[in-house]
């Protein structure tokens, strides 16, 4: 057997591919439904929180900035396995899909609203000053002067953000979510062949190439024209 006979043997072998594709296909749907789950919950609980801390109570955003903090320095895989594993002794047993989208969500959340929060706060106070001369509220003013400019200044920072946290959901192999890495890792323990992970391989990239070309686009679009 030659040097490439026995790279297509153990990265495409053509039987592996055949059994095991299905199986793939199944983690990409997941991990699919797990990524756009945690984008949309993540980005308007973020948006959500800065718009809360706008207002300024003291102790309502006490409790923001630590979550904000937690949820910024711990490692997601901590999360995951502290709220899978050790949530169940207090009485709280969450399905393996629900504790990994939570975490990633609160990740991308706590994240979101710094970037959000900074556009609020770097909107110029003539702003706020001319809005409210004219009679609208504070809300009013946070709601359709404030926050649209904060919104387009935190695409850049937020799209590779989102695009980093999302990538993420491979840490679900560790609590047995049917992501596309737990079912390339269980194939290839059954089978003894590297074939299955390259197979995973493949799809993420297949999956978050296209992903990174959008967000690249959405930076262009958003971003500040020079005058």
């Amino acid at each position: 057997m030659t040097a490439w006979e026995r790279f297509v043997e153990t990265f495409f072998k053509p039987a592996m591919i055949a059994q095991y594709w299905p199986d793939i296909l199944k983690g990409v749907l997941v991990t699919v439904e797990i990524a756009a789950a945690v984008v949309v919950t993540g980005l308007v609980l973020g948006l959500a929180l800065a718009t809360m801390r706008a207002y300024r109570l003291a102790f309502l955003n006490a409790l923001i900035v630590v979550f904000v903090d937690v949820f910024r320095a711990l490692p997601p895989l901590v999360a995951i396995l502290l709220i899978y594993f050790g949530f169940p002794s207090i009485g709280i047993s969450l399905p393996s899909f629900v504790v990994l989208w939570l975490v990633l969500s609160f990740v991308l959340a706590a994240f979101a609203e710094e970037i959000f929060w900074a556009g609020i706060t770097s909107t110029p106070k003539g702003q706020w000053e001319a809005a409210r001369s004219t009679g609208l509220t504070f809300s009013t003013t946070l709601a359709h002067v404030v926050l649209p400019q904060a919104i387009r200044l935190g695409v850049p920072p937020l799209t590779n953000r989102t695009i980093a946290i999302t990538k993420n959901t491979a840490l679900g192999t560790v609590i047995g979510v049917g992501e596309i890495l737990n079912q390339a890792t269980t194939a290839q323990s059954f089978t003894g062949n590297a074939t299955p992970l390259m197979m995973g391989a493949i799809a993420y990239i297949a999956l978050f190439v296209p992903v990174v070309v959008l967000g690249r686009w959405i930076e262009t679009r958003f971003a500040w024209r020079r005058a």
